[in-house]
């Protein structure tokens, strides 16, 4: 699909962020697509330890946080690198989300080891220029999650699933270094969907500052 907007209006870079299920990286690719943007994304596959700590989170959750810690500090450098040449860009992930993780997985000494290796990483995250929060309650979260199929996935629990839920309410709550979008991600499906994507990508390229909310009512027809 083509754009009836001049690219100068359009953020140059954008993060799309949310809890497990709730659809960032595919809305993530989808925009990349769209837009001409390069996309950074996760790499979960590649964690040797989150098989482990979907089967035992107690046991295997500080080695798993820190792969992910430095496997983003890298992720972050060769941004910075890449941005020289393309500086468009979408992400499925925000530095800081590292740290939310960080205080829903790990007990008070495993997070002060964690807080000073992120310490002494000294990493520098540039702010984008737009953040978009996907929301969904812990329910709907369960449910695609299942549907997704993710062998590994299916041992996370409802109570997990909401304890993120409640971080990143709390998280963007707070959150004012970028432009945000909240986006009520229950009722609407924009990678199945193609009027759901049009109808949330119109609005997404309309923000300039601030915070927005998009909270679509459900077409019943």
């Amino acid at each position: 699909m083509k754009l009836d907007i001049d690219s100068d209006d359009l953020p140059k870079s954008i993060a799309v962020e949310g809890p497990i299920g709730v659809g960032k990286t595919s809305l993530a690719l989808l925009l990349s697509e769209t837009l001409g943007y390069e996309p950074w994304l996760e790499s979960s596959e590649t964690n040797p330890f989150l098989k482990r700590f979907y089967e035992n989170q107690r046991q295997a959750a500080l080695q798993t946080q820190l792969f992910f810690l430095f496997e983003r500090a890298r992720q972050l450098q060769a941004m910075r690198q890449s941005q020289l040449f393309n500086p468009l860009r979408v992400t499925d992930f925000l530095m800081e989300k590292d740290q939310l993780f960080a205080k829903v997985n790990l007990d008070a000494d495993e997070l002060k080891l964690y807080d000073n290796i992120y310490q002494h990483l000294s990493i520098e995250s540039p702010a984008p220029d737009l953040v978009i929060y996907l929301q969904a309650p812990a329910d709907v979260l369960v449910e695609r999650i299942k549907q997704r199929g993710n062998r590994a996935e299916q041992n996370i629990d409802k109570l997990y699933i909401t304890q993120l839920v409640d971080a990143y309410t709390s998280f963007f709550h707070h959150y004012e270094t970028s432009p945000l979008l909240i986006v009520n991600a229950s009722m609407i499906d924009p990678v199945s969907s193609e009027s759901d994507y049009e109808e949330l990508l119109d609005f997404i390229v309309s923000i300039k500052q601030g915070r927005h909310y998009y909270n679509p009512v459900p077409n019943l027809l």
